[in-house]
């Protein structure tokens, strides 16, 4: 059992119990992957010790929800892409017309993406993605802290048109997978690792039956795991489950049963009090906070379509607890968090509709708890080694007065020199260990010309993925 040091650190933020708090000139100790001392002079045993002047110590942020296998794939793609009869979204046509099953792609994508999120502080990741070879080594080799939640569903969308959204619906073929991903989590629950574990995830709340959601909740709930849906990501879905049901997405989860502490929603950015939805009732907020159930805001994606949550602070006060994901490509979460402060100001025309304090709960210990992990997100005595180091003399981090809001508003990923996962360092002066990004990048590149060639094999008009999402710039590229 070996216990590292980092002595004189010049500025900490440390779990009090109950909120963050910075503390300065303090030293850290953990002992293989667990922190057993934060605070001034430790003398206990040390078999490495180090200086921690000029750093930032930090909890490691929890990032909740992303697709790390498939949208670097859609890098040049996927930017400006919308389609305007479907309240701008571009979800539907992109997932039918852009195959992203190539396991070259795959892996290419998750190495691309891990690279990014080591590199803006995140230490654990929750990866809904389809089971595929190489899954497993990947997040073996990178260190990182992975949640995976193979996906499955009932049915898959079907386009046939640009204004309505049809399904392809198998529900043996669903069920199938359903039990091929409870396989799968079982297998990696005593991973040798120690960091990787499963979630079990029914896709999209409208492509799945309402038994398929049933079934895989108790099933997460048996395994005392995690259980995360999209739910109320677009005005169509919201209005296919009103035709289905009379009920809002969130108000028939409600009804089915699915909802609870261990419950995970994606994105429920389309609550009955949306101004896009024109619905009439006032309920979605209040039983998500009243069962407990956590949100993966992801503000990115919607952004780009011209949406917005309306607004984060508001599901704070609500009593939700609130989380972060990198649902799209850059996988930066501190760009997310920096975007879901300011789109919640815009949104709530208020400049304390939320607070840097509320944010970063989300990025770390509202990540945790929605995760059913109270040893990750904070710095605290018997939680795991999970921390990043913030180099205090970059240039973008100076005059660090107030280095969170230096980081999340000014330097971002640039000022992340260190990120340690079980105690294990990961990056080092801003360089991943043990992955590469480059090689990476050209992999995903074939990929993507590959992918983008079978695109008017599946697009409902037959369009190429030219006409589907042009360049920025006209010229001639030949």
């Amino acid at each position: 059992m070996t216990t590292t040091v980092i002595r004189n650190i010049d500025w900490a933020i440390r779990w009090t119990g109950t909120r963050h708090e910075y503390i300065r000139n303090i030293d850290l100790a953990f002992t293989e992957d667990e922190i057993v001392f934060v605070g001034a002079g430790y003398d206990g045993p040390a078999d490495t010790e180090r200086a921690g002047e000029g750093l930032m110590i930090m909890p490691g942020f929890v990032n909740v929800h992303g697709h790390p296998s498939h949208e670097p794939a859609y890098r040049g793609i996927r930017e400006e892409h919308g389609v305007p009869n479907m309240y701008m979204t571009g979800l539907y046509e992109r997932s039918c017309a852009f195959g992203t099953g190539d396991p070259e792609l795959r892996t290419a994508s998750l190495e691309l993406a891990l690279c990014e999120l080591l590199r803006s502080g995140v230490t654990s990741v929750c990866d809904i993605s389809p089971i595929y070879d190489g899954w497993l080594d990947l997040f073996e080799r990178s260190g990182i802290r992975g949640f995976l939640a193979p996906g499955f569903a009932s049915a898959k969308w079907k386009l046939e048109n640009d204004h309505e959204l049809g399904f392809d619906w198998d529900e043996s073929g669903g069920r199938k997978k359903m039990d091929a991903a409870l396989a799968f989590i079982d297998g990696i629950a005593d991973h040798p690792s120690g960091r990787l574990s499963g979630v079990v995830s029914p896709m999209q709340i409208e492509n799945c039956t309402d038994d398929l959601l049933r079934d895989s909740f108790e099933a997460a709930k048996e395994r005392n795991l995690p259980y995360t849906l999209h739910i109320s990501q677009g005005v169509l879905e919201f209005h296919e489950m009103i035709r289905r049901h009379g009920r809002t997405p969130i108000q028939h989860a409600a009804d089915i049963g699915i909802l609870g502490p261990s419950s995970v929603f994606g994105h429920a950015i389309f609550p009955d009090t949306h101004s896009w939805t024109g619905w009439w009732t006032r309920e979605d907020l209040t039983l998500l906070a009243d069962s407990g159930s956590s949100v993966a805001h992801c503000p990115t994606p919607f952004a780009r379509y011209g949406q917005i949550m309306e607004n984060f602070g508001d599901y704070v006060r609500a009593g939700i607890n609130m989380a972060i994901g990198t649902d799209t490509t850059p996988h930066n979460m501190i760009e997310e968090i920096r975007k879901a402060g300011t789109f919640a100001r815009i949104a709530g025309r208020d400049l304390n509709a939320v607070s840097t304090e509320m944010l970063f709960n989300a990025a770390t210990v509202g990540g945790a708890r929605a995760l059913m992990r109270d040893d990750l997100g904070r710095l605290a005595q018997g939680c795991k080694a999970d921390f990043v180091a913030v180099d205090l003399t970059h240039p973008d981090m100076m005059p660090a007065r107030d280095p969170l809001r230096s980081l999340i508003f000014h330097a971002a990923d640039r000022a992340v020199k260190e990120v340690w996962v079980a105690g294990r360092q990961l990056l080092a002066e801003g360089k991943v260990i043990g992955l590469d990004a480059s090689a990476a990048g050209r992999r995903l590149t074939r990929a993507q010309s590959d992918m983008m060639e079978k695109v008017p094999q599946l697009d409902f008009k037959g369009r190429s993925a030219g006409a589907l999402a042009p360049l920025s710039l006209s010229g001639d590229i030949s």
